[in-house]
C-alpha cells in the first residue's frame, strides 16, 4: 500500500517511518509533504496513494483546508499534539487520530483497520459517509459572557476572530470585541471558510468586512477591517497566495 505522510516536523515524520517500516513493512511511505499548499499541489494530480498520515497543524494553516480543497478518495489517520480536533478529523475521511508522539501499539490498531476496511465494501461507504463532512453545517452564530450575562453573537455580524495574550476574541460589526472560550485553531474548524479566512495565527477574517487591502512589505498583504483600529492585520507571506485565491472564488 502506498502512503503518504503530510507533516512539518522532521522528527515526528522520521518517527513514523521508523514505527511503520518497523510494524507495516508492507506499506510504501511515496513522500512526506510539509505544507497544506503542498499537499494541495500532489493531490490535486489524484496520486495512487492508499492512505494519508496527516499532521493538522502545518506551518501554513489547518491540514483540513487540504480536504476542503482536494476530493480525498482514500482513508486518512490523523496525528497530533491535541485532542479537540478528533471531532473534525472524523467528519474529514479520518478512520482514527493519534497523539503524538504516535506510539507503537496505537500505530497497530490504526493499521489493522485500514486493513480491515480495505477488504470489506464498507469501505466505499464510510469513505462516502466522511466525504459528507464537507456540507456539514457550520456555526451560525457564538455565546459570549458579558459580566453576569450571555449574548448570542450571529454570526453575520463578527468581523474577525483574534488572540491576544493567549485569549481569544471576536470583533462585531458593531466595533464591540468579546472574549470566546476557544482557540483560534478550534474556531477555525467551526466556522464557515467561505465566508472567513485564516490569514495569520493571530486574526481571522470575514470576507465582507474586508474594505480595503493593501500591498505590503516582504509580498504581504495590510487589510483594513471594518471596525477595527488595529494598523498590524496583515496576511502572513505564506498565506498570501491562498488568501488572493480565496477573494477570486
Amino acid at each position: 500500500m502506498k502512503v503518504l505522510i503530510i507533516e512539518d516536523e522532521v522528527r515526528a515524520s522520521n518517527h513514523l517511518k521508523r514505527l511503520l517500516k518497523k510494524t507495516a513493512p508492507e506499506m510504501d511511505v511515496v513522500t512526506v509533504l510539509e505544507s497544506v499548499r503542498d499537499a494541495v499541489e500532489f493531490l490535486s494530480n489524484d496520486p495512487d496513494i492508499g492512505l494519508i498520515f496527516s499532521d493538522i497543524q502545518l506551518a501554513d494553516g489547518l491540514s483540513f483546508e487540504i480536504y476542503r480543497k482536494v476530493q480525498i478518495r482514500c482513508p486518512i489517520i490523523f496525528t497530533t499534539a491535541w485532542d479537540h480536533y478528533a471531532i473534525e478529523a472524523f467528519n474529514t475521511n479520518g478512520i482514527d487520530y493519534l497523539l503524538k508522539p504516535v506510539e507503537e501499539g496505537r500505530l497497530l490498531k490504526a493499521i489493522e483497520k485500514t486493513r480491515q476496511l480495505s477488504s470489506i465494501p464498507m469501505l466505499e461507504k464510510i469513505l462516502s459517509l466522511a466525504g459528507s463532512g464537507k456540507e456539514r453545517n457550520f456555526k451560525s452564530r457564538f455565546l459570549v459572557k458579558i459580566g453576569d450575562k450571555i449574548k448570542s453573537i450571529p454570526i453575520e455580524e463578527i468581523t474577525a476572530f483574534y488572540s491576544l495574550e493567549k485569549a481569544s476574541y471576536l470583533h462585531t460589526s458593531g466595533k464591540r470585541s468579546y472574549s470566546v472560550d476557544y482557540a483560534l485553531d478550534q474556531v477555525e474548524t467551526m466556522i464557515d471558510p467561505a465566508r472567513f479566512f485564516r490569514i495569520s495565527r493571530k486574526y481571522i477574517v470575514s470576507l465582507h468586512a474586508c474594505s480595503n487591502i493593501i500591498a505590503w512589505s516582504n509580498s504581504r498583504l495590510k487589510l483594513v477591517i471594518d471596525g477595527i483600529d488595529d494598523n498590524e492585520i496583515i496576511v502572513a507571506r505564506e498565506r498570501v497566495q491562498d488568501f488572493r485565491e480565496w477573494l477570486d472564488t
